[in-house]
């Protein structure tokens, strides 16, 4: 069976958890260790100001979404109101960046897992994570109503297990929290904060799957910007308190260590400052939330592929649709992530995770900017300054891989012109 179209099968409640399933995952489990590695206690500061970043760029993703309700995000809106070749550069920044976003929870998945299980070798969390994204996969192709059911009882097992954790360590918290610490982490390391900003603006960026998923949201001129809006408030409140809370009871170095040893920081911090019994359902909620993630980003991803091979710049059969799923495009996604998991470092895939989707959401607000005035949502400012901070904040991580990125984007783009060209 082929379709012409999705059906709109969300409204609010199942867009915003959509939303909080890909954003309560990796960012708050994993990569708020990466990043006090790098600024210290100016980690909660970077939160913050990735949250500040995020704002504009979700602005711009609602106002875009609305004045053009369809699979595929920026790179519809790029191809449409810019050029087919920003179009074309945004799609391929999405789908490396939450490619290996997804690769990030994948594998912070299974060293959550395996802590839960009792084993330490660190030698099992690739094939695990590896085993996570192909089962995940066959699960998306299943069609989105049932990976909606599956994504709202994952948010809701997350928010209990973030609830319990930053209830069991908040003693400790209180008395290591010290505001002076963040501002002379600040004071000694601004670069380390910029870093980290960079690294946590990430985390946030889930608000895109409701975006992405514009085809199949019901009233999506209404729906969508009320939804960004409530994910992004919510999950911000959400990552001040647990970073916060994670960042004084354990001290940056031993969160980031424990990021490090055991891709599995709040359940050892946990362990550590609470009881096994709090670990272990920090470590279910971890579990779930990260399974949520892969769940989302394959179903977001996917939808991209889609809208790529409707244009032509991805194989056109990846277009079909079959029993209401782009079941083509879906495997094509999960085999790409599948690969990026054996790299087995959470660093190195978070941090090119992180410059790739800076270049996009800089592409999204470029092209907010483009908007006609009668479509525009939101003044021009908001867009601007998305596009300034997330061009600039691209740059801030390490040079070696943005220096990869833009040689991959630079190699897509020759392949996309010898193609058609041929």
């Amino acid at each position: 069976m082929s379709d012409a179209s999705l059906p709109r099968v969300l409204g609010i409640p199942g867009a915003v958890s959509l939303g909080l399933g890909s954003i309560l995952g990796t960012g708050i489990f994993v990569s708020v260790g990466v990043a006090a590695g790098v600024a210290a206690e100016a980690v909660v500061l970077a939160i913050a100001l990735a949250a500040l970043v995020a704002t504009f760029s979700g602005l711009s993703s609602a106002s875009l979404a609305a004045a053009h309700p369809t699979s595929g995000g920026t790179y519809e809106y790029a191809t449409r109101f810019l050029h087919p070749t920003a179009g074309f550069a945004a799609g391929i920044t999405f789908l490396v960046a939450k490619s290996a976003s997804a690769a990030t929870a994948a594998l912070g998945f299974a060293g959550y897992a395996l802590r839960f299980v009792g084993v330490s070798e660190p030698i099992y969390r690739t094939p695990l994570a590896f085993v996570s994204v192909v089962v995940l996969t066959l699960l998306v192709a299943t069609g989105l109503r049932r990976s909606t059911r599956v994504n709202t009882v994952v948010v809701a097992t997350t928010l209990a297990a973030l609830f319990a954790f930053v209830a069991a360590v908040l003693p400790a918290a209180s008395r290591g929290f010290s505001p002076g610490a963040v501002l002379g982490a600040t004071a000694a390391d601004p670069m380390g904060l910029l870093e980290a900003t960079a690294l946590m603006f990430v985390a946030y960026t889930g608000y895109g799957r409701v975006a992405t998923l514009g085809e199949e949201i019901r009233d999506p001129s209404r729906n969508i910007p009320i939804a960004v809006g409530i994910t992004l408030v919510v999950s911000l409140v959400i990552y001040v308190v647990v970073g916060a809370a994670a960042v004084f009871a354990g001290g940056p170095a031993r969160l980031a260590e424990a990021t490090s040893a055991a891709a599995a920081p709040l359940e050892v911090l946990a362990r550590e400052h609470a009881s096994p019994e709090i670990a272990a359902l920090v470590a279910v909620g971890a579990i779930t939330a990260m399974l949520g993630v892969l769940l989302n980003l394959v179903l977001g991803l996917s939808r991209v592929v889609l809208a790529m091979s409707r244009r032509g710049d991805a194989p056109s059969g990846l277009t079909k649709i079959e029993e209401r799923s782009p079941k083509r495009a879906v495997y094509v996604v999960g085999a790409a992530i599948a690969g990026l998991t054996l790299i087995g470092d959470v660093a190195v895939t978070w941090a090119f995770s992180a410059f790739t989707v800076l270049v996009y959401y800089a592409l999204t607000n470029l092209t907010a900017l483009a908007l006609p005035a009668e479509q525009r949502r939101v003044p021009r400012v908001v867009p601007a300054l998305g596009l300034v901070s997330c061009a600039g904040l691209a740059f801030f991580v390490d040079v070696q891989v943005w220096a990869t990125g833009l040689g991959l984007l630079a190699a897509a783009l020759l392949a996309r012109w010898v193609m058609r060209r041929v």
